[in-house]
């Protein structure tokens, strides 16, 4: 692909960032996002502002080019025709299904790029493996009128997100604008989406009756821990031993679970006795399941549901990296709305983490790649990018490649990064608190020169004459 000269020296100078805009302006554009609005917008409607415009506004805090929404509309402020007033109150009023589309829509185009990268290599041979998790957003500052009179955290919303292990791709996304309401009270509108040979991991937040009835009714499939009070079950026969793995000593036993008006089944139950406590002081923990066991044995089950930890991952580089909580935001439609786009950031940059694995290997793992470097690099390039390169280039360039055209041209850049620019710093254990620390209640600041003054100098040794 011909770049032309100004382009060609960001292609050297910072490859990632021209893979980040050329996914970007091939995969999600500005006319995508609008007939997203189209057909999911209930109330709203668009006038003078595009929903696009937003979803670019928020883009730009998500990656960390801009610190705030005003921040952003100052700086594109000529391209707008409305207010910055204008913009805020779009924002508190974009519908939270409007919102969900946006992910799941560009999450298809994204996924069809990724397979052409890397070779499929899936978890689990004939299942989709679906990792779940809820996300609660943090409080907000108290910046709308009812919220100043009181000093309580004001929480804006939760998510519940659904993450292909196997893409590395927020798939879906749930968002509830009751901050304290339960992640369970969605699960009757995840049960609307699941499919036949669907498995679901999950934590114990989510072992429910009815969720896990609900999956194996539509023939699904789940490996979900086992909550302590929340099934009506019996345990079935003797348990097990089945062998070691990493974490611990492995178990099996048949359990049979039960509806208070409706039909029983019978699954496994996954004991894994662990060598090191978990953080809740927990020795051991039951994993059930209902998948076959000559598809999945015992080990096999312990080793997916430590695959949930991946979304875990995925939330702290969205905390980290990626600015997904906005706290001026306080209106709950626009903090989650926020919290989709960073979503839809967190997918991108993981396109390009997979652009990176398949034309590095070995050298350049994707696990190994920090998305946090990949974000400081977008936040300090990105912007002197794009006025250096106007829109209408970036279009002729990107816009008209297909999935596989993509996903070539991506391999090929990928290759000009050196593999350990983006490379994860491995940290190694922390050192145990002193047993004599001070503890600081009665002086609450020291100065660290004078502490260091104390330091015995190191004794050099020399050689006698």
């Amino acid at each position: 692909m011909i770049f032309g000269t100004i382009l060609e020296r960001f292609v050297e100078k910072s490859p990632a960032c021209v893979m980040i805009r050329g996914t970007m302006q091939n995969v999600v554009t500005s006319d995508l996002l609008d007939q997203v609005f189209e057909r999911s917008a209930h109330r709203q409607y668009c006038r003078e502002l595009l929903f696009s415009s937003l979803v670019d506004l928020l883009g730009l805090v998500a990656t960390g080019s801009r610190k705030s929404v005003n921040d952003a509309y100052q700086a594109e402020k000529e391209q707008f025709s409305v207010s910055v007033a204008a913009v805020y109150d779009k924002l508190q009023g974009v519908e939270v299904q409007v919102s969900r589309q946006m992910v799941r829509q560009t999450a298809v185009r994204l996924a069809e790029v990724v397979r052409r990268l890397l070779p499929r290599r899936p978890l689990l041979p004939g299942y989709r493996v679906k990792i779940i998790d809820g996300n609660h957003l943090p409080a907000t500052e108290h910046r709308i009128r009812e919220l100043r009179l009181t000093r309580e955290g004001p929480l804006p919303g939760h998510s519940l997100v659904i993450l292909d292990p196997e893409l590395m791709l927020a798939i879906d996304v749930f968002p509830c604008e009751d901050g304290h309401a339960q992640e369970r009270s969605l699960l009757p509108r995840v049960l609307n989406t699941v499919q036949a040979k669907d498995l679901w991991i999950a934590d114990r937040n989510f072992c429910t009756t009815g969720f896990l009835f609900g999956i194996a009714q539509q023939d699904g499939f789940f490996v979900i821990r086992q909550h302590a009070s929340t099934l009506t079950c019996e345990l079935l026969g003797e348990q097990r031993k089945i062998g070691c793995c990493p974490t611990g000593t492995i178990y099996e036993q048949r359990m049979g679970l039960s509806q208070p008006d409706g039909p029983s089944m019978t699954i496994r139950r996954v004991t894994v006795v662990l060598k090191k406590p978990t953080r809740d002081g927990e020795a051991k923990i039951h994993i059930l399941t209902n998948l076959p066991r000559k598809d999945a044995d015992a080990r096999m089950v312990a080793d997916l549901y430590l695959r949930r930890w991946t979304v875990e991952n995925a939330f702290q580089e969205l905390g980290q990296a990626l600015h997904s909580e906005i706290k001026t935001l306080g209106y709950p439609k626009a903090a989650l709305l926020s919290f989709c786009v960073a979503l839809l950031a967190y997918n991108v940059v993981s396109v390009v983490k997979s652009a990176l694995s398949a034309a590095h290997g070995p050298a350049l793992e994707r696990s190994r790649i920090s998305g946090y470097y990949l974000a400081g690099e977008i936040a300090a390039t990105y912007h002197g990018m794009l006025i250096a390169v106007p829109a209408n280039r970036w279009q002729r360039l990107f816009g008209p490649l297909t999935a596989l055209g993509l996903a070539r041209v991506l391999k090929s850049l990928a290759a000009k990064v050196r593999p350990d620019r983006f490379r994860k710093n491995i940290r190694g254990p922390r050192k145990p608190r002193p047993p004599n620390r001070i503890s600081g209640r009665r002086n609450h600041h020291v100065s660290t020169a004078r502490i260091l003054a104390k330091r015995k100098p190191k004794q050099v040794h020399t050689l006698a004459p």
